[in-house]
């Protein structure tokens, strides 16, 4: 029999474990249970956040294949951003870049093709070749490039990833993780032009003689697909990153080092499954934005304007609280300027800050000063003077 100090202090211990049980249930990454995976290694990504939901393996480095593919392809389009060359300049294959080995679309050295249908063969039929001349139009040359992936990799944070080509051919050091390539997959993403082309099933270049097939099957069978990229090697196994969206969330599923194909596609079916069903974005709610008194100004108050925040990542279940709060000070003190920040909103769940929005001011006030008043009492005469020449006669009738 147990006497009363040991019943209060085993209630007591029970308690404490049912409420870190409750915790870890409670927490944005956790479900009751994982996905069903045939995979070492795996990340799931909410893109919006990019809070990691699931990971397996996440941060173990090993080759990837053509996923390498997807820093070449951001930087591509970042390229093309900035004014490097468009969509529609012609480049010519160079004799390295005919030179390649493994999936391409058989450039031959001084062919001419657009760089359209060069990301088209890119990222369809993860043509090697087609990369090769992507990168060199960009950098000049392909280890001049690859040194632009790896230094793109550094500002994205991939840690795991060192790069030594840019189609992802199997080469000692040519490594990266589940977590990594879910990192520079969100980087891509964000060009949503992206996906006028991994959601391409089949297509031609050279004018309807090369058939394109997507190496990734997902396209014509997950509900909600918008691509991305897949990869095979000896070294790498099959490996896919893909990203779908449903319902207002998208999310990125990476799988690497899968035995075979079906296991790759099925272990990122799964894997994405797992995240609509357990995850939402909730909206929060945010108070309406107040006039606040300016203090020694020109003028006396002044209005606000802010982003509304983002979607906070919630579970599917329930029972997380999602609020805005706005942060403000009782009143302003002159100067102020046009999109000064004044103040924030505050996102949270439960007791976790997971935004903060700047709230900025969205005219001027200008301050109090002799100067400021004498430009003032000149207009408002002025303003005067002209309504006396504008008014209208009087109506004799």
């Amino acid at each position: 029999m147990l006497n009363g100090t040991k019943k209060r202090i085993l209630c007591a211990v029970l308690a404490a474990l049912l409420a870190a049980v409750w915790a870890f249930s409670s927490a944005p990454g956790a479900a009751a249970a994982g996905p069903e995976l045939k995979a070492p290694a795996a990340v799931l990504m909410e893109y919006s956040t990019g809070e990691v939901l699931y990971e397996r393996g996440g941060h173990d480095k090993r080759p990837c294949a053509s996923i390498t593919k997807v820093m070449t392809l951001l930087l591509v389009f970042e390229a093309i951003e900035n004014g490097q060359f468009g969509f529609d300049t012609v480049l010519s294959a160079s004799a390295h870049a005919a030179g390649m080995g493994g999936s391409d679309i058989w450039l031959r050295e001084g062919e001419q093709m657009s760089v359209d249908d060069l990301i088209k063969a890119c990222v369809v039929m993860s043509a090697n070749d087609a990369a090769v001349v992507l990168a060199e139009a960009v950098a000049g040359s392909e280890s001049a490039f690859v040194e632009r992936m790896n230094a793109r990799a550094a500002e994205l944070g991939m840690g795991d990833t060192t790069f030594k080509n840019c189609n992802g051919l199997d080469e000692e050091g040519h490594i990266t993780s589940a977590h990594d390539v879910a990192v520079m997959s969100r980087a891509l993403m964000a060009h949503e032009k992206i996906f006028d082309y991994t959601t391409i099933w089949i297509d031609y270049v050279r004018n309807g003689e090369t058939q394109l097939v997507n190496t990734n099957k997902l396209v014509r069978s997950y509900n909600g697909i918008l691509g991305l990229k897949t990869g095979t090697t000896s070294a790498a196994g099959s490996c896919v990153s893909a990203c779908a969206e449903r319902g207002g969330m998208t999310l990125i599923g990476v799988v690497l080092g899968a035995a075979n194909t079906d296991d790759r596609f099925d272990s990122a079916a799964a894997l994405l499954d797992f995240g609509f069903a357990n995850w939402k974005l909730t909206a929060p709610e945010v108070p309406e934005l107040p006039v606040l008194p300016v203090k020694g100004g020109m003028t006396d108050s002044v209005a606000l304007c802010a982003e509304a925040p983002a979607g906070v990542l919630t579970q599917a279940a329930g029972g997380e609280t999602v609020s805005a709060v706005l942060e403000l000070p009782e009143a302003l003190t002159a100067p102020v300027r046009a999109g000064q920040t004044v103040g924030k909103i505050r996102v949270t769940r439960g007791e976790e800050t997971v935004q903060e929005v700047p709230v900025t001011a969205a005219g001027d006030a200008e301050a109090i000063t002799f100067l400021s008043a004498f430009r003032y009492l000149v207009r408002c005469f002025f303003f005067a003077q002209s309504a006396q020449f504008v008014s209208p006669p009087m109506n004799n009738s």
